[in-house]
């Protein structure tokens, strides 16, 4: 898989993780959850069932350890699950510190890049599998479709930016999966039961760390906005 389509899938995977444990409203909580791994997956789970859309502020950082260094991205992102024919749409709107919008719809990713008006186009048709076994990250799966995939373990409890959450830790099962990420760590709220944050490693040893915030739920998303509308002239080109 090149070095672009990764990036994407990546990106993607940030967002799908994401929607596991949002809901449209966070769930009551008396006193503290204790660290059992059934009751965090089953609070999240529940608000996962009730998820129809989102729009957040993003933070991306993808770290690159070999030569140290460090990149960040902030932007915005938009998802919507659709009907059984149109599945799940992102639209990942990057504003710093370069602009740039990636749509992930129909089997199919395409990156705009408005400085040089450009689309690349990439198809996702034949890495199917794949991209289900990401999707698995949310979207309301059932805890033990999860677990055919995922090691599923609780790390620990952890203070981070003065909110308590519960850090969880997926190792893929599969070959497939592993080939992309070797793990992913996420830092799940213990009131709103939304990721605070997320950590992917690759194999390589970098990693991209993801942050949300401002996240609205269950919002009325105008079709327009999970489309490309890109300036006269842009030219198409066909990644793969």
């Amino acid at each position: 898989m090149n070095l672009r389509l990764k990036l994407v899938l990546l990106l993607a995977i940030a967002m799908l993780s994401a929607a596991l444990s949002i809901g449209a409203a966070p769930l009551p909580r008396k006193g503290k959850v204790p660290p059992d791994l059934s009751e965090i997956l089953s609070r999240m789970n529940d608000a996962g069932k009730r998820l129809r859309s989102l729009s957040a502020n993003l933070e991306y950082t993808k770290v690159t350890v070999l030569v140290n260094d460090k990149s960040t991205e902030e932007g915005r992102l938009f998802f919507i699950k659709s009907g059984k024919n149109k599945g799940t749409e992102i639209r990942i709107e990057m504003q710093q510190p370069d602009s740039k919008v990636i749509l992930f719809k129909k089997n199919k990713a395409e990156i705009y890049l408005p400085k040089i008006n450009q689309v690349q186009e990439y198809n996702l048709e034949q890495k199917t599998d794949l991209v289900e076994e990401f999707l698995l990250l949310g979207f309301g799966t059932e805890t033990g479709d999860l677990r055919k995939s995922y090691d599923v373990k609780y790390l620990k409890a952890e203070e981070l930016g003065g909110e308590d959450t519960a850090v969880l830790e997926l190792t893929p099962r599969k070959q497939n999966l592993a080939a992309q990420l070797t793990k992913i760590q996420m830092w799940v709220s213990e009131d709103s039961w939304m990721p605070a944050q997320q950590q992917f490693f690759e194999p390589s040893g970098d990693y991209l760390i993801a942050r949300y915030s401002g996240v609205k739920v269950n919002l009325k998303l105008p079709g327009s906005t999970f489309e490309i509308h890109p300036a006269a002239g842009a030219k198409v080109v066909k990644m793969n």
